[in-house]
């Protein structure tokens, strides 16, 4: 039986009809085939395969950043119309911020030396223990004292979220010393800032470099507007609509920036009291900066009863240890929680129970009239020049 011969091999590219096909079949799908490259704007199959083919230096990852870049380019035009309209209205609540807003320069420099040197008197109280226990609360590169009213914030407030706060019981935090009212407050009411008898409350805000104080509003059922603020030691800023994220810390962009300088008085009422939240930045605090906050509590304001249990001791929550560090900030840092390690006691010198242990075991070793061997000494020492 003959054997049957391979089809011929066409000149051209083009298959031949598939086996079990009609000649009328491939006809048929030879004009489909047509009429899709047609449409998809190929007159032979050949550009349409020339076409699909990876050209060279134009792989899957280009064609991948090219497709980023174009979608890029797409998005970044609808961004740049939701960006406009954002920037106007940032800039209609700066503008906001601004109208209620005064800032007043009532201090002079010489005027600030003296307070600041009080400042420092405060400090060396609070670190002797001379206040009473409401009177001060410490915090990482930040120390707060309390004069007149105290009141509960933060992780001290039984239950969390807006007109929690509460104030102390009369008598909890010490008076205003005389020198802030002599000093201080009298200039202001001189100065037609506040009235008289105005204020009750006093805190004064001890910043080290890298201090902060996340954003908030100061409680409006606490207390009465305007809040008065000076500036001592350094210049720095106060930022308005800020939103804090921890871990590390960091924060957004402001919706205005007021520049606060040594000695200058910061007055704020309605939109920028009420309505936005105002913060404290690290990297705004490039040196020591303290500021006195002078206030008028309500009078219907809530007050903790003294069986409250936030009074016990036992509740309180454990006073934090004081940072002395006066090192110089990065500008540029947002000071994150490891620069808070580096202010740590006990990272920065030798424990003082370490070093009477050591002193404790050289006067034994003499009582006991054992003799030092040098050869020892020295081996010792390589050694512990090796571990450290």
């Amino acid at each position: 039986m003959p054997r049957a011969l391979p089809a011929p091999t066409r000149p051209d590219s083009t298959p031949g009809p598939e086996p079990g096909l009609t000649c009328a079949h491939a006809e048929t799908r030879a004009r489909d085939a047509e009429a899709k490259m047609a449409a998809g704007g190929f007159s032979d199959l050949r550009e349409k395969l020339q076409s699909m083919t990876p050209q060279q230096g134009d792989g899957d990852g280009e064609t991948r950043k090219r497709r980023r870049r174009d979608s890029d380019s797409d998005s970044d035009s609808g961004e740049c119309e939701h960006s406009d309209d954002s920037a106007e209205l940032r800039e209609r609540e700066a503008a906001r911020v601004r109208s209620s807003v005064q800032q007043r320069s009532v201090f002079s420099p010489r005027d600030c030396l003296r307070i600041e040197q009080r400042i420092d008197e405060v400090v060396a109280r609070g670190e002797a223990g001379l206040y009473r226990e409401r009177t001060v609360d410490r915090a990482p590169l930040r120390n707060k004292y309390f004069f007149g009213e105290g009141y509960t914030y933060g992780a001290q407030l039984e239950k969390r979220g807006p007109g929690q706060e509460r104030l102390y019981p009369k008598g909890e935090v010490d008076d205003i010393p005389d020198w802030v009212r002599e000093l201080v407050i009298r200039p202001l009411v001189g100065a037609g800032v506040v009235p008289d008898g105005f204020v009750n409350s006093a805190v004064i805000n001890d910043y080290r470099p890298g201090g902060c104080i996340v954003s908030h509003v100061d409680p409006p059922h606490i207390f009465a507007r305007p809040i008065v603020s000076v500036s001592f030691f350094s210049d720095s800023a106060l930022c308005f609509g800020c939103r804090f994220q921890f871990k590390p810390i960091r924060v957004s962009e402001p919706v205005f920036v007021l520049p606060v300088r040594r000695g200058s008085v910061t007055v704020l009422s309605g939109y920028a009291a009420d309505d936005i939240t105002h913060c404290v930045r690290p990297q705004d605090i490039k040196e020591r900066r303290a500021v006195i906050i002078l206030r008028k509590t309500r009078p219907d304001a809530p007050r903790l009863d003294a069986d409250s249990p936030l009074n016990s001791p036992a509740q309180r929550p454990a006073p934090l240890k004081a940072k002395r560090s006066h090192r110089k900030a990065d500008p540029d840092a947002a000071h994150r929680p490891a620069v808070l390690e580096m202010d740590k006691e006990e990272n920065r010198r030798p424990s003082f129970s370490q070093q009477r242990r050591h002193g404790s075991e050289n006067s034994w070793r003499r009582e006991r009239g054992q003799e030092r061997d040098p050869r020892r000494e020295s081996s010792g020492r390589k050694v512990k020049m090796r571990r450290h």
